[in-house]
This record gives structure tokens, C-alpha cells and sequence, in this order.
């Protein structure tokens, strides 16, 4: 996914911002692929911010767009959503190690598209 929007916010019109889609008979085939692209993806970004359920953002400080409506830069964000039926995954129960980030967290968020 590429947006103004970390991936579990799941605004209307969420779908949009989704640049790639993978989909896999099994969730260990799913959890394996989405641990190999999040290593990828921490390497590309300095800035991160992931979640138990499998959701994770990656960003630039400098990667901003302007929101004229919001009349503001807006960081924009890289993210990785692994989904069970488009939804965050509730089924795993070990998911606790995969809640990490970094030190800087932006929170500036369009109010305009909620």
C-alpha cells in the first residue's frame, strides 16, 4: 500500500491506496512472505511502525505530500497489510513479537477523508 494513511486505519476508499496484492493458500506460506517483505521494507525506510495484527508503516520523514484540503504536508506511508478475508488477522495467536517501531512517528492525518 502507498498513502497519507497507515494501513490499519482503514478509511473508506482503503482499498485504493493498495499498490500490490499476494494471496496464498496458507497462513504460514501468507506469514512467511509478509516477515521476508517487512525485512525488506526495514531496510528501504528508517521510519516504522508495526502492529500484532500483521499491519506495518514505513516512511521518509522528507516523503510528504501537500493536502489541499487539510492546507498542510501529509508524511506518506509504505504499508504492509497481511488480511484474512480483508480483514486484520485475529486468528494467530502468537502475534505479540511483531508490535515494533521506530523513534519518530508522525501524526499528522487528514481529518478531510474520515
Amino acid at each position: 500500500m502507498s498513502g497519507d494513511n497507515e494501513p490499519w486505519w482503514f478509511f473508506e476508499n482503503w482499498r485504493h491506496d493498495i499498490i500490490a496484492k499476494y494471496e496464498f493458500e496458507n497462513f504460514y506460506d501468507a506469514l512467511r512472505f509478509y516477515k521476508q517483505e517487512w525485512e525488506r521494507m526495514a531496510k528501504l525506510y528508517p521510519e516504522f511502525k508495526s502492529q500484532k495484527d500483521f499491519l506495518a508503516a514505513f516512511w521518509v520523514k522528507s516523503e510528504t505530500r501537500w493536502c489541499v484540503e487539510c492546507d498542510e504536508d501529509l508524511q506518506q506511508y509504505h504499508g504492509l497489510a497481511l488480511l484474512e478475508d480483508w480483514a486484520p488477522v485475529k486468528s494467530f495467536q502468537n502475534r505479540l513479537p511483531y508490535a515494533k517501531k521506530s523513534g519518530f512517528n508522525p501524526d499528522k492525518i487528514c481529518h478531510y477523508k474520515r
